[in-house]
């Protein structure tokens, strides 16, 4: 198979899970309780916080010290800048998250079920980004960005992407969306995935030697969505327990998948 159909593969993977998991508004009766949702809100923390670890920080790392540069040097500048990135979308972005009834962002006359939408697309962003910048390393050669190592990550990504797209989709249809209105809503929110992956993956051919910053800016996004949105809403209220839970089998899943695949 060449690299161009693996690419392709490997880009529609987390996409498909955001679809799959919108789908499941037309198989479920009625909207998740509160404890499912703080489960699967901590396991999309954990394989994310994972991933961010090594599928992105670690190999970001070893490029730059195979390169003779300071190793710490890529990581710590492209992480920072990626929490940067997220942080000024946040505040621009009108975007409302779960469980919550006070929007973020600017100021916006668009209604609750956009907003919803805006807040998932917000933080699918950095994902789409991870595997775009993942099939970079290997589009360009790297040895250090093997295509098993990066499917384990599109993998990942495309797993916990299946019960956020389940997160988005019901709550729509039980405020009054009809099915079908709300996993095109729920699908829409992880449209900006492939698009920021290709987006990512020809910056970065362009620019080659900024692959490092560019893997440390993917980590640093994913986990300025982490700390900002995933875990307070799998913490909020009572069971907060049931979120940690979540996140420790997230994180293991996918440091599991790292490790054996990559």
């Amino acid at each position: 198979m060449n690299k161009t159909l693996l690419t392709v593969l490997g880009l529609l993977l987390p996409f498909a899970g955001t679809t799959l998991g919108s789908a499941m508004v037309f198989v479920l009766r009625r909207e998740m309780s509160d404890s499912l949702q703080k489960a699967l809100l901590g396991f999309a923390s954990g394989v994310m916080i994972a991933a961010s670890v090594w599928s992105l920080l670690i190999p970001a790392i070893e490029m730059a010290e195979e390169a003779g540069s300071i190793p710490w040097l890529p990581a710590v500048t492209g992480f920072l800048a990626g929490i940067a990135f997220l942080l000024i979308l946040d505040q621009l972005i009108p975007h409302l998250h779960l469980n919550s009834e006070k929007p973020e962002g600017v100021k916006s006359s668009l209604g609750k079920s956009a907003m919803l939408v805006l807040a998932v697309t917000l933080h699918n962003l950095p994902e789409g980004m991870a595997v775009g910048v993942a099939f970079a390393g290997f589009l360009s050669g790297s040895s250090l960005m093997s295509i098993s190592g990066i499917f384990a990550l599109a993998i990942g990504i495309a797993i916990q992407n299946f019960p956020e797209g389940a997160i988005i989709s019901m709550p729509l249809a039980s405020e009054g969306s009809s099915k079908g209105r709300a996993f095109w809503l729920g699908t829409l929110s992880g449209a900006v995935e492939p698009v920021g992956a290709v987006l990512t993956i020809a910056l970065t051919s362009l620019i080659s030697p900024i692959l490092p910053y560019v893997l440390s800016f993917a980590a640093g996004a994913m986990i300025y969505v982490v700390v900002e949105e995933l875990i307070p809403e799998s913490q909020a209220g009572e069971h907060s327990n049931i979120g940690t839970i979540g996140a420790a089998l997230g994180f293991a899943l996918m440091m599991l998948l790292d490790v054996a695949l990559g």
